[in-house]
């Protein structure tokens, strides 16, 4: 079954991570593009981890997973090599009505995690559904080169403009009109 793609709003959303390796610490990265209400579980972190959740001045305890340890998350991921754990973590997650990715155990996920891109307000969302993350990372690389460096300009401009003029068919009209005629710009460059 393929994932629906939706973007959620982080904001007032608090997200735990269990584990502290290189996996984790690639959740956290994504994670960190867009919310910096993260915790951390693990016995150890990585260099890289540990370094990330004192310049980001993260929540860590040091220590193993405990039952009850995500009762006030919204979203948990789960970056241990422990499928059992996963397992019942996923589980325990049904009671406390959080959304639950298990890295590479998709039997325990809500959600996975799309090869993404961002510049500023732009933001684009690959996923095969586990079918070829290779093919995603790639599609990644393809479209960065179609993105102009100026895109977060344009989307500020346009910001502002649904933000000043009054709502209705007309300034619709205008915005759509706009955003046709930069994005066939591109194709000139």
């Amino acid at each position: 079954m393929s994932y629906f793609p939706a973007f959620l709003k982080l904001e007032n959303r608090k997200i735990l991570i269990v584990g502290g390796g290189v996996i984790a610490f690639e959740k956290l990265k994504h994670l960190l593009d867009f919310t910096s209400d993260i915790s951390v579980i693990a016995l150890e972190l990585s260099d890289e981890m540990q370094k990330m959740v004192e310049e980001r001045n993260l929540h860590f305890l040091k220590r193993g997973y405990k039952r009850g340890d995500i009762k006030d998350f919204a979203i948990v991921v789960v970056a241990i090599d422990d499928i059992p754990l996963q397992a019942e973590i996923f589980k325990e997650s049904r009671h406390y009505n959080c959304l639950c990715n298990s890295v590479d155990s998709v039997d325990y996920c809500d959600f996975i995690f799309p090869s993404y891109i961002k510049k500023d307000d732009l933001t684009i969302a690959i996923s095969t559904s586990g079918a070829s993350p290779a093919i995603a990372k790639h599609l990644k690389k393809y479209l960065l080169k179609l993105i102009p460096s100026d895109i977060a300009v344009f989307l500020k401009e346009m910001r502002s403009l649904r933000e000043s003029l009054p709502k209705g068919r007309e300034r619709m009209n205008m915005l759509d009109k706009k955003a046709e005629d930069y994005i066939q710009t591109w194709s000139k460059k």
